[in-house]
């Protein structure tokens, strides 16, 4: 089985850190994983866009993806067309903290929002709203452990935003524990 996931926001979201630390927990979870980076020049605000495809055998669907059957979307300024791209029967993971899931035409998607930029505030980490994000979602699909996410994660983390790992592992955890209740058999693949 494969799971393609489009994840989009904005350049300081963390959206590619949040791309790269699910590639990388999937391969290390005996997963395979593939991963696709679109980001401006800007360092902050300008379009930031990464796609990935992990599947548990060899991967048919490359990282360019013109559909998906799962979506994270952190900021409503680049959200586009991404739901009209997921699947009828997709996952749209929302930050409710800035997008409003009412004004989002979801359809049939199941939708998951969440207000992880204020999640993130709470927990002393503005900087990790996408981890949370992120925890969240590996959660509701149950696609990757939240520990492989951690693990991923602080690997990736360059030498001087070391002191950000411990926070970061406890954004994962947060978004997992709020949605710990949702069944995975209900979401789509």
């Amino acid at each position: 089985m494969e799971h393609e996931v489009l994840i989009v926001g904005i350049g300081g979201q963390g959206i590619q850190l949040v791309g790269k630390t699910l590639a990388l927990a999937a391969t290390d979870a005996g997963l395979n994983a593939m991963l696709a980076a679109d980001y401006g020049g800007e360092m902050r605000g300008g379009a930031s866009k990464t796609s990935v495809v992990i599947g548990d055998g060899p991967l048919k669907s490359l990282p360019v993806l013109p559909s998906a059957g799962a979506a994270i979307v952190m900021h409503d300024k680049f959200t586009g067309a991404v739901p009209d791209r997921l699947r009828a029967d997709g996952l749209l993971v929302l930050n409710s903290s800035i997008v409003d899931p009412d004004a989002v035409d979801a359809g049939e998607r199941r939708v998951v929002a969440l207000p992880v930029t204020e999640m993130a505030r709470e927990l002393g980490a503005p900087q990790s709203a996408g981890l949370v994000i992120l925890g969240a979602f590996a959660e509701v699909t149950g696609i990757v452990a939240t520990e492989f996410l951690v693990a991923a994660m602080t690997g990736l983390l360059p030498p001087y935003r070391k002191q950000h790992a411990e926070s970061n592992g406890r954004a994962l955890y947060a978004g997992a524990t709020a949605v710990a209740g949702l069944n995975h058999a209900e979401v789509p693949a």
